[in-house]
């Protein structure tokens, strides 16, 4: 027998990924049209922070990519070409697993951004955070969207989320400040 109560909890369970895709699809035509960036925090890489003694130019000595993570970055590049959003350029930081992340992407040309690079281990972290924020802001332009591939302690410092392993977090500019749209899951 289908009750009435039994009705409503299908109609909201079918109804709440239609709107996330809803939702998600306005993300994505706002990438597309310009004057927003993406900042996504790299795939998913086991583990937390790096270990001691890492190393920037040698990534045997970081926290790296797992196979799934790389599966996941091509995943989120396939959604970007589906959705027809073209980057100007993939920002990222010096990190392997945020450039391995853009590189896995391949949405467009990987820049690496030291001002964007992850600061979980700074005692001072005015400086960093400003140096993110003013790179965010710089790529707030019209035209082909600026994706930057960067951590959680970036995006989370800058806009308040605290995103999941290949998440992005689509900002734009609001004065002289950054605001948040929407997120897109991985």
């Amino acid at each position: 027998m289908c009750g009435p109560a039994r009705l409503i909890c299908l109609l909201l369970a079918t109804a709440a990924p239609a709107s996330a895709r809803a939702d998600d699809a306005a993300l994505w035509r706002a990438l597309a049209s310009g004057g927003h960036v993406a900042l996504m925090r790299h795939a998913t890489a086991p583990g937390v922070g790096d270990p001691p003694g890492f190393r920037l130019g040698d990534c045997s000595t970081q926290r790296n990519l797992s196979a799934a993570g790389r599966e996941e970055a091509r995943a989120v590049g396939e959604r970007f070409r589906r959705n027809g959003v073209a980057a100007r350029k993939v920002a990222t930081s010096q990190w392997c697993r945020a450039r391995d992340t853009a590189a896995e992407m391949a949405i467009g040309p990987v820049v690496e951004e030291p001002r964007v690079n992850s600061f979980f281990d700074a005692g001072d972290r005015q400086g960093p955070v400003a140096a993110s924020r003013e790179a965010v802001l710089e790529a707030l332009t019209p035209g082909p969207v600026t994706v930057f591939v960067t951590h959680q302690v970036n995006v989370t410092a800058l806009t308040g989320a605290y995103p999941a392993s290949g998440e992005i977090v689509v900002v734009r500019k609001k004065g002289e400040e950054l605001e948040v749209v929407g997120t897109l899951k991985p």
